[in-house]
């Protein structure tokens, strides 16, 4: 097992609203995403910002899930994730909250790979999400918090998986991206 952080504390600026709150089968967009995760790990923590209060309405914290507002969220992505790996305390996975239908066979996949860091890739695209083993946690917390993700993970020794799971290309950043997907839901 493992532990996973859900980063949801931008502006969904592209969206004009809060794109966590959006509907998908008559759910928001951030409970497919924790409800896919949630099987493969021991704890989430949901990373929020802008609109931490309207997402506080929606989740609800429960022994597997805590909720953390990152006082830094206009500094972007990074911080957020800076912010949740401060808390973990073993392997964790982090995911963008909108990227909401991930097979479960990717979190296994990714959970039986071998290097430090992991991710899937599908037909030669990389995806999310993002497995770190908890030895890099304290080099990760070194980073700047104008660096990113992809950097980190590119200058660490990793392992890209395959997998035949197309959903891990798919998050939604516009109105237009969303309406695809319900359409492809239908």
């Amino acid at each position: 097992m493992a532990q996973g952080i859900i980063l949801a504390g931008g502006f969904s600026s592209r969206t004009n609203n809060n794109k966590m709150r959006l509907s998908i089968d008559g759910k928001p967009l951030i409970i497919h995403t924790i409800e896919a995760m949630k099987p493969f790990v021991n704890k989430i923590f949901l990373i929020t910002g802008h609109y931490d209060v309207d997402i506080r309405s929606i989740v609800k914290e429960d022994e597997k899930i805590q909720i953390i507002y990152n006082a830094d969220y206009e500094k972007g992505m990074f911080s957020s994730v800076l912010c949740g790996v401060k808390n973990v305390t073993e392997d964790f996975f982090i995911i963008p909250g909108d990227i909401p239908f991930i097979y479960a066979s990717t979190y296994d996949a990714l959970l039986e790979g071998n290097k430090p860091i992991r991710f899937p890739m599908y037909k030669g695209k990389e995806g999310h999400p993002l497995f770190i083993s908890i030895k890099l946690k304290d080099k990760l917390l070194k980073e700047p918090i104008d660096s990113n993700l992809r950097k980190f993970r590119d200058e660490q020794d990793k392992e890209i998986i395959q997998v035949d799971d197309p959903n891990i290309l798919k998050d939604i950043d516009t109105m237009k991206e969303y309406e695809t997907l319900i359409e492809e839901r239908k």
